[in-house]
């Protein structure tokens, strides 16, 4: 149990969660008190001396499943009690992946009609077993799962669901629901829809759980953690996030943010010493024959620095640049000035929406309806973006700001006027480019990163919140 406790763990941490070795020991020692016998007692023990952040419990239970997958648990039961890790042959739980050789040639003892007979009773008497009965045999019939193929579950998911005729079995339950009257209450017939929706997911989940097993029992739960896992919100890419991912991502901003406000003020509470004094260190080193054993230290200076964020917020990057604009204004706090700026071939600063807004997302909300950024034909156009924030904000760039340019530098094969760029380097303190495409994308097609790398900082991938956290901690 503790080795496979250990390689569970090292699997949470693959992810990404973190996990403490006195977390390790907290939940060993759990396992010593309760009922191992007892799969949810053991989820729900591990999940609290485990799990600090509720958004990455997906991430854990799906870690959960493939670890303490129901039939490899059921071996571990067994051996608990002395009965050894297989289950006797012919025992439910025995079939192995192999007896599924493709559509309609598993070996199966029941018809594709008797088979559709059951899951409907299953599902309209809510009989767990039988569900769980049914699903067994739907994968073993529709899967067509190969020992040892490299085909992660989904597909596997896909050929089992596309042959149950899940739209009919749906209709069927939504026809028990409203009993024999034809009723023509809507609210009555949306709810009776509703249910039998709610338990054809009862089905899918759990035809994923017997592949999943089944899978398990195959590969092993390493090789199955690899292909399944699911990434944390702050792992998440930011630019390919589907509708629910960035629902998550911003569930996750809000704490990230006030997590980061707290962390960077102690840090600047705790800077009791500035950089070498190197006069006053030459000057004590006298006594020791030049040797410098004693460093003296200026006086701390926690100065602010000046933000000026100029956002591409065109098409696919548009999402990057709201999130990076919510976080930094979150943090706003830690800066003595933050003044930000939006484009896509025209440029309008959006510093206004900000003042007075006690929640950042709301100002963000409002940069796509009130933002001025539309000068010719609603294309990126970096360099004329560039050339009119320098025509009109340049003289307020000086030694204490900090410039940072968000966007992928696709600029439509358009002029990219990197002198601005070389100008504004030298009027400020420092200038970093946020880029949320992969490295291997840049310098490629219209993407003209390389002209104005030599004029910043660093040029840095920032995909996921979790960069763009480290970046900001830096930065402050």
């Amino acid at each position: 149990m503790l080795s496979l406790l250990g390689d569970f763990i090292g699997e949470l941490r693959a992810i990404g969660i973190p996990v403490s070795m006195s977390e390790h020991v907290d939940s060993a020692r759990a396992m010593e008190v309760i009922d191992l016998s007892d799969r949810s007692l053991v989820k729900s023990s591990l999940a609290a001396t485990l799990i600090k952040d509720g958004d990455h419990m997906p991430a854990f239970n799906t870690a959960f499943e493939v670890f303490f997958a129901t039939r490899a648990y059921d071996g571990v039961e067994a051996m608990l009690e002395g009965e050894g890790p297989n289950p006797p042959d012919g025992a439910a739980g025995a079939t192995g992946p192999g007896q599924s050789r493709g559509e309609g040639g598993g070996s199966t003892s029941l018809s594709a009609q008797e088979l559709a007979e059951l899951l409907f009773r299953a599902l309209r008497d809510v009989n767990r077993d039988a569900l769980r009965q049914a699903a067994s045999e739907a994968v073993t019939r529709y899967a067509g799962i190969e020992p040892g193929r490299p085909v992660g579950g989904t597909y596997y998911l896909y050929r089992t669901l596309r042959n149950l005729e899940l739209d009919k079995l749906e209709e069927r339950l939504t026809q028990v629901a409203l009993g024999p009257q034809d009723t023509e209450d809507a609210l009555t017939q949306r709810l009776a829809r509703d249910e039998a929706r709610a338990r054809v997911e009862l089905l899918k989940a759990e035809v994923e759980r017997e592949i999943r097993e089944r899978l398990v029992e195959d590969r092993g739960a390493d090789a199955l953690a690899k292909s399944v896992r699911k990434p944390l919100p702050e792992d998440l890419d930011v630019m390919h996030a589907n509708r629910d991912e960035m629902a998550q991502l911003e569930r996750a901003l809000r704490p990230l943010s006030r997590k980061l406000a707290v962390r960077l003020a102690r840090r600047r509470r705790r800077r009791h010493r500035g950089p070498v004094d190197l006069r006053h260190t030459v000057r004590r080193s006298l006594s020791t024959g030049g040797v410098p054993l004693d460093l003296r230290f200026k006086p701390p200076r926690p100065a602010k620095p000046e933000i000026i964020v100029i956002a591409d917020i065109s098409g696919s990057v548009a999402s990057f640049a709201r999130f990076t604009l919510h976080l930094v204004h979150a943090i706003s706090s830690q800066f003595s000035k933050v003044r930000s700026f939006v484009f896509v071939d025209g440029l309008d600063e959006v510093s206004r929406l900000f003042e007075g807004v006690d929640d950042p997302a709301e100002a963000v909300a409002r940069i796509n309806s009130e933002a001025d950024v539309i000068a010719f034909d609603g294309h990126s156009d970096y360099g004329r973006a560039f050339l009119s924030f320098h025509e009109r904000f340049a003289k307020d760039v000086n030694r204490r700001c900090t410039v940072l340019i968000l966007g992928d530098a696709r600029n439509n094969y358009h002029q990219a006027h990197a002198e601005v760029i070389a100008d504004i380097q030298s009027r400020a303190k420092a200038v970093y480019w946020l880029n949320p495409e992969p490295t291997s994308y840049w310098n490629s097609g219209d993407s003209i990163v390389n002209q104005y790398a030599p004029y910043c900082e660093r040029v840095i991938e920032c995909r996921t919140l979790r960069q763009l956290e480290a970046f900001v901690g830096e930065l402050a």
